[in-house]
Parts: structure tokens; sequence; C-alpha cells
């Protein structure tokens, strides 16, 4: 057992490995453990002396995403990441309840041993602003129908409004002139702040079509460059291969330009060394599941916003998404929640991490279904 047990690894690397808070295990050709943890003792409830007995089959129910995932794995011969997936093991079977318990699972054939593969488990990462992404989703929802109710049942009035200030106008009585013009002015900016929140009403899903995120990304540019932004140095950081998003361009618009601005804001305008970095990779490993159809998709392309601003606080990272959250003095709390929702029709995700210094938001789109790129 000792001989199997042990790859000849330096002590150093093997108590970094045991030191490690995430269930960390290999498995050979046959997935038999090889090699565990102590944290990947605990995930499964048993000893590695247990466990070396065993193959992954038979701590796992035989429909678990981790078998999956392992033979994808196998299959390709290269690394794979999945996000937000359910693992049942005999350690948790007995409080298993759907949807409680997110995993960030990711999987590769180990270095200079191609039979043998190496399995890390996140229990409290990325799945964890997924999920809570998703309730945000659920929260902009939510207030679908109330958006649908409020714009129809304001704006009827207003246009009653605003035509009685017009009928009302008299040119010759300077004072009459003056209050209609008021209240024509203050309608059409009532109007307009309804058609913000309309944003969230459940309309027709956007036309989606293959969109070149570079092209958007440059034009974003020059709309902050010759505005907000004039006083930032921009980087772009971009993969000049990647296939086109399955996306709308003028809603990815809207998403980069509204994150472009926050990063622009966050900054300032006193600041003299700000600096926006726009980056583009294509992650071909990552994969999501949705909580709600329980569906796995692929969402190879990431396009990130970063900035050197003083960055979030840590308290607004888990709601910062949902509506009507701002950090703003003057903010109306709707910007990251309507891209968010825009994201999540796109069938994509967005996250958002604090960085030593400033802000990184994330965002994994679809790639178009008509591209036939061959990617390794």
């Amino acid at each position: 057992m000792k001989d199997r047990m042990d790859f000849g690894n330096p002590p150093d690397l093997r108590l970094l490995v045991d030191s490690l808070p995430s269930p960390v295990f290999c498995l050979d050709l046959h997935n038999r453990f090889i090699e565990v943890n102590p944290a990947g003792e605990r995930f499964f409830g048993m000893g590695r002396t247990l466990l070396a007995r065993r193959r992954l089959e038979d701590v796992v129910t035989t429909d678990s995403p981790l078998l999956s995932l392992v033979q994808q794995v196998r299959e390709r011969g290269a690394s794979i990441a999945e996000h937000g997936v359910e693992v049942v093991t005999p350690r948790n079977i007995a409080e298993y309840k759907p949807g409680e318990h997110l995993l960030d699972i990711h999987a590769g054939p180990l270095a200079g041993r191609a039979e043998t593969l190496l399995v890390v488990i996140q229990e409290r990462s990325i799945a964890g602003k997924f999920s809570r992404q998703f309730t945000h989703r659920g929260a902009a929802r939510s207030i679908s129908a109330m958006a649908a109710m409020l714009a129809h049942e304001i704006k009827n009035p207003l246009s009653g409004i605003r035509g009685a200030a017009q009928l009302l106008n008299n040119p010759a009585d300077a004072g009459s002139h003056e209050l209609t013009t008021l209240i024509r002015d203050e309608v059409d900016r009532i109007v307009r702040l309804v058609e913000r929140f309309e944003v969230f009403s459940e309309g027709a899903p956007p036309a989606l079509e293959p969109v070149n995120i570079h092209e958007i990304l440059d034009h974003v540019q020059r709309l902050a460059r010759s505005g907000f932004a004039r006083h930032i140095r921009f980087i772009d950081d971009f993969d000049p291969s990647l296939p086109p998003v399955h996306g709308n361009r003028d809603q990815l618009i809207q998403v980069l330009l509204n994150l472009v601005k926050n990063a622009a804001e966050a900054i300032g305008p006193e600041t003299d060394n700000g600096e926006i970095v726009l980056s583009t990779a294509y992650s071909p490993g990552v994969h999501v599941t949705l909580p709600n159809t329980g569906d796995r998709t692929s969402l190879p392309l990431e396009v990130c916003v970063v900035d050197n601003g003083p960055g979030i606080p840590e308290a607004m990272l888990e709601h910062l998404f949902e509506p009507f959250m701002t950090t703003k003095s003057s903010g109306s709390g709707l910007g990251l929640a309507t891209v968010a929702k825009i994201v999540s029709d796109h069938g994509g995700v967005i996250e958002c991490d604090r960085e030593r210094r400033g802000t990184r938001f994330r965002i994994l789109l679809p790639m178009h279904r008509d591209s036939t790129r061959s990617r390794s």
C-alpha cells in the first residue's frame, strides 16, 4: 500500500498537497485511487487505505458528473474544468439536498504520467460565485412582471399629462410657457427612467448571431476615449484567433460599455495613472451546469475588464449584480443588474473579483453554434 501511494515526491511537495484545504486525488487507468490528500479523505468519508481498494465508481453515484468529467478527460487527453456541479458521496448522501452543494472540479492528466489523472475539487470558489449569480438572475427576473406592469401603467398617464401640457401652453403667457415646458421636461425624464426599468421585463429573446467580440471592444474603447475615459490608458490583451461569440451586438456593446464606464468612474477623474485592461481568451475546459434545467453548457470565450481603481468593498461583492445595489451616491443600482441579465440572456455568466489593486469583471460566453474552428 505504501509503495502504491508514494510517487517519490519530495517531502515538502507531499506536505504542500496534504496541507491543501481542497480535496485532491489521483486515479489510475482503471479509475482506482492511487493517491488522496486528507481533504479528499474527508470529502469521501473514508481514509486512503479504504479508498485504495476502491474505484471512483464505488464512491459516487452512477450518474455522477464526476464520472463523465473523468471520461471526457481520458478521451480528450486534456484538462477540463466543470463548474457548479453536485457530487453525491457516502459522506453527504444522508443529508443531500439538490442545489445546496455546488462544486468546482478540475481534472487532467498528471504531468509525466498520462495514464494517471489528477482531480482537484474546490467546494467554495467559482462555483459559489456562479451560484450566487444564478440567484441574482432570479432576483432580476422576479421583478419582470412588475417592470412590465409599471411601464404600462405609468407611461399611459404620462402621455396624457404631456399632451395636456402642450394644449395648455400659451405662447403669450411667459409664466404658462415656463411651467408647461417644465412639466414636459419632467414627464420626459420619468419616461426615460421607466424605459431603463423596462429592461427587466420578459420580452422576446435577443436576436443572436455570430459577433466579433474584438470589434465590439474596439468600438467601446473609441466611445470611452472620446468621453468619460479620455484620461485613462487602455491596454489590449486579445487572442486574435478567437471564434465568433453567439450574441447580440448592441446588447454586448451595452454590457461592455457599462463595465468600462464603471471602471473609469472607479479610477476617478483626478487619477493620472488610471489603467483599464481589456482581454480575451479561449478556455475550452470551462463548463457550467445550469441549476434550473440541469443542462451542462460550454462557455469557452472569456472577456475581462480590469481596472486599477480602489476596488469594490468586500461586503458588496456577494450582492453586486442584484437590482438597486450600488456603490455610487447617485447611482440607480440597475446598471450591473442589467449587465447580469443581458449576459444571462446570452447563456453566459459574469463574475467579479477584487484584485490586489482594482477590480476584475470576467464574462464567459458561448461560441457561435456554426463555428467550425478546431482548437486545441
